[in-house]
């Protein structure tokens, strides 16, 4: 096996704090080559540069890349555990690297803070005290979507995403929210970037929208293949097929489509504008929905760790459970299964200069949590 892994670190003047804290250790495994690179590499770079800007000496980082297969993401985990030792893990992006990572690492008393994976066997009866999702369920921002197509008076989507966990909670959610009829319902592959099949399909069909979850490179070729078809629908979909990295690959394609987020760089917050600013100013690029959720995991450790000894798991758990910090989304509150309760926007893709980005056209979803809390017997 390859090893990309980097232990960082991080130095600096220790942050004024009520409780005198030995060092935390923490364990990121996160997707840093290959295919969805780039999403890893976000959330490594928003986690950091909110340590960075803590100026703290008693925070220990060892990254490590999983490569996006779960049996790597395994031996990863259980190294950080047993090996070096680590309190806290975080930075998985895919969600069946989750499903093989979190329960093991939960079930031996470790914390895991997501900033991204949130798949719904985690949210709902295979919930745990000790995990926390700091991103969304994964159908959050697909039921905002279902409901901005209502509003839009859309009747007849034509609905697509991998078969995979998360792409199977896309599509649940969709629906869930989604009055209308389906004039096609398809699960892809997990990485394929051919649509020319499925984009007959929807030729063929008498779809009045489309709908479609495809994370990365998937998003990329789905909608510059679906431009170049001819084929004259409106398309909304997730954050995660518009966000800021994927845009500047699609270009003019996405231009005017309607995507739901639980954050944009202009929502207006200190937080958030000075999050905006200073990843820019260091990373050299805007920053995208997977660093923004890299830098509010940061911070709830960092509230967390100001608040309780991590050794003491009941009193961390609450100053996690609490999370007293300034997030770049401005209120911040978890459900009862330890996954948030927040508004989720509708945004559009614009143009500014030569650079694709997103604006905020309205929420979606206010103040939404999930449909699996009530299964969780926390």
């Amino acid at each position: 096996m390859k090893k990309l892994g980097i232990a960082l670190l991080v130095s600096g003047l220790t942050a004024l704090s009520s409780v005198a804290q030995a060092e935390v250790k923490v364990g990121m495994i996160t997707t840093l080559s290959g295919g969805g690179a780039g999403l890893g590499i976000d959330v490594r770079d928003g986690f950091m540069l909110a340590i960075n800007q803590s100026g703290r000496d008693d925070i220990t980082v060892v990254i490590e890349d999983d490569q996006r297969k779960p049996d790597i993401a395994v031996q990863l985990a259980d190294k950080m555990v047993q090996s070096e030792k680590v309190d806290v893990l975080t930075g998985i992006i895919w969600s069946n690297l989750a499903m093989a990572v979190v329960p093991s690492v939960t079930a031996q008393g470790k914390f895991y803070l997501s900033p991204n994976a949130g798949p719904s066997a985690l949210a709902g009866k295979g919930c745990h005290p000790n995990y926390f999702n700091v991103a969304w369920q994964n159908d959050n921002l697909h039921e905002a979507a279902g409901a901005y197509a209502n509003g839009a008076e859309y009747k007849n989507s034509f609905i697509l995403a991998p078969n995979y966990p998360a792409g199977k909670d896309a599509l649940t959610g969709y629906k869930r929210f989604f009055e209308g009829d389906l004039a096609g319902e398809l699960y892809t592959q997990l990485g394929q970037t051919d649509y020319a099949a499925e984009i007959a399909q929807i030729r063929a069909s008498d779809a009045d929208s489309v709908f479609f979850f495809l994370p990365g490179g998937m998003g990329i070729a789905f909608l510059k293949q679906l431009a170049d078809s001819g084929i004259d629908l409106p398309v909304i979909g997730p954050a995660f097929s518009f966000d800021q990295g994927i845009l500047q690959a699609v270009g003019a394609a996405a231009l005017g489509v309607v995507n739901t987020s639980q954050w944009n760089k202009d929502i207006e917050n200190d937080t958030n504008a000075a999050f905006v600013e200073s990843f820019q100013a260091e990373y050299g690029r805007l920053p995208s929905l997977y660093a923004s959720q890299g830098f509010d995991t940061a911070n709830l450790l960092i509230s967390a760790i100001d608040s309780a000894d991590v050794a003491d798991a009941d009193a961390f758990r609450a100053a996690l459970k609490a999370a007293d910090f300034s997030s770049t989304r401005g209120d911040f509150a978890f459900g009862s299964n330890h996954h948030p309760v927040q508004t989720i926007y509708a945004r559009k893709v614009i143009q500014e200069g030569d650079v694709f980005t997103n604006e905020i056209i309205a929420p979606a979803l206010e103040n939404h949590s999930d449909a699996y809390a009530a299964e969780c017997s926390m």
